[in-house]
């Protein structure tokens, strides 16, 4: 059953607030990629076939600059092609990894065409203590660059996150790399991915990685083309560089947080666990900021092809979003994760406006008017936000807040959230 009807004494009004944040932001992505391509050093020789590696997040400038790698391996003569490089993402399927980038918009010719495949060669491992595997199409190529964003991950922190070794190790390498890895639990992705990338690197097919850094407004503040060689020491840097510049929630206590939107192309995790303050790994800590009583998540995007996982980082989910997964490509991803809590399905709501009275009721708030609730599109965008009143009376002396809007009615007639914008 449900709670019954809302009534007016469970409903309270938001305001839209904006957090003015004076960041680092690139005005002309494409000249940038073209100019750090040419002091890069490295040269492609004439007809080399060149593995061209991406993954499966959603990076905001990612179409336009594998478009200029393209070109400027073109223009050295070589024959571009891209290679999904994204573990067991995508169903672990090379039909399903094809249709991630091609959701992307890089299915277009004048980049060149997509070889999915889920073989893998094996490497000598030397003195890695896993075996070692890369993706065959990238290894029978002759050259290959790697292109990711730098950012903190939502499993573990250490010298080497979210970026280009661990697209080099685990993206390139598919599932059975993934698998290898993930099953050392956090021990795995923190200290032997780098020793399995460092490998992978050995071999002398990644000749670069395009490193891109993107700022707490979603937008690419730093594109750096990284020469093999160079790639684990600078890596470390645009990292710290990342996190100095991550989104985040400046928002200390919540009752609830809603959030309209999870899914793999805002994070691998569909919501990003350093901006919600749950990583729900056993033996893992959670952050000590923000802290938070009760998550709803309302829609999962279509760019994650039914992916749900981290869905269990939520406490409550609306049907729209539950009737959304694909429960065999997000169980492999979980699986292959070794993460399992956070393929846990939430408690789902009929609709909106149930999944705010549920939040309230496990929140334990009896008197609506205190609540403290804020919502946010998804966890790439935290600058613009609604809040409570009683959020809103502690942001007074913050001089970043500007209220764009007040006393804005939660939800519609229908039960549906109101438009963000309003």
């Amino acid at each position: 059953g449900t709670l019954g009807p809302v009534t007016a004494s469970r409903s309270v009004p938001f305001n839209r607030i904006r957090f003015h944040l004076d960041e680092p932001v690139l005005d002309d992505v494409a000249a940038a990629t073209d100019r750090t391509l040419a002091a890069s050093g490295v040269v492609i020789e004439a007809g080399a076939r060149v593995a061209i590696a991406v993954g499966s997040r959603g990076i905001r400038d990612l179409v336009p600059i594998v478009g200029r790698v393209a070109d400027w391996v073109r223009q050295q003569g070589g024959e571009p092609f891209l290679v999904p490089a994204m573990g067991s993402h995508g169903g672990a399927t090379a039909d399903g990894q094809r249709e991630v980038l091609e959701s992307y918009g890089l299915d277009d010719p004048a980049i060149g065409p997509i070889l999915s495949s889920m073989d893998v060669v094996e490497l000598d491992q030397g003195d890695c203590p896993v075996r070692v595997f890369t993706d065959a199409n990238a290894f029978a190529a002759d050259a290959t660059i790697i292109v990711n964003r730098v950012k903190p991950h939502t499993d573990f922190h250490g010298p080497h996150e979210s970026g280009i070794m661990k697209m080099t190790a685990i993206g390139l390498g598919k599932q059975v790399q993934a698998d290898a890895l993930h099953a050392y639990g956090v021990r795995g992705l923190r200290d032997l991915m780098p020793l399995v990338a460092r490998r992978v690197l050995a071999e002398g097919k990644v000749v670069l990685g395009v490193a891109i850094v993107e700022n707490a407004l979603d937008r690419t503040m730093l594109v750096e083309a990284i020469p093999a060689a160079k790639i684990p020491d600078r890596e470390r840097v645009l990292l710290d560089e990342a996190r100095a510049h991550s989104p985040t929630l400046a928002i200390d206590h919540l009752d609830v947080l809603l959030i309209d939107r999870m899914g793999k192309d805002i994070s691998g995790v569909g919501m990003d666990t350093n901006v919600i303050g749950r990583i729900l790994i056993t033996g893992q800590d959670d952050p000590s900021t923000p802290r938070i009583a009760m998550i709803a998540c309302h829609a999962l995007t279509s760019a994650s092809h039914g992916n749900a996982t981290g869905m269990g980082l939520a406490d409550v989910v609306t049907r729209e979003l539950a009737d959304a997964i694909d429960h065999d490509v997000t169980r492999t991803n979980i699986i292959t994760s070794g993460f399992l809590l956070r393929g846990k399905l939430p408690v789902v709501a009929e609709d909106d406006r149930h999944a705010w009275e549920l939040c309230l009721r496990g929140a334990g708030v009896v008197d609506v008017a205190g609540v403290r609730a804020a919502r946010i599109v998804d966890t790439l965008h935290c600058a613009d936000v609604w809040v409570t009143d009683a959020v809103l009376t502690g942001l007074a002396d913050d001089p970043r807040v500007e209220v764009l809007g007040r006393g804005l009615d939660l939800h519609d007639d229908a039960g549906a959230l109101s438009p963000f914008g309003c």
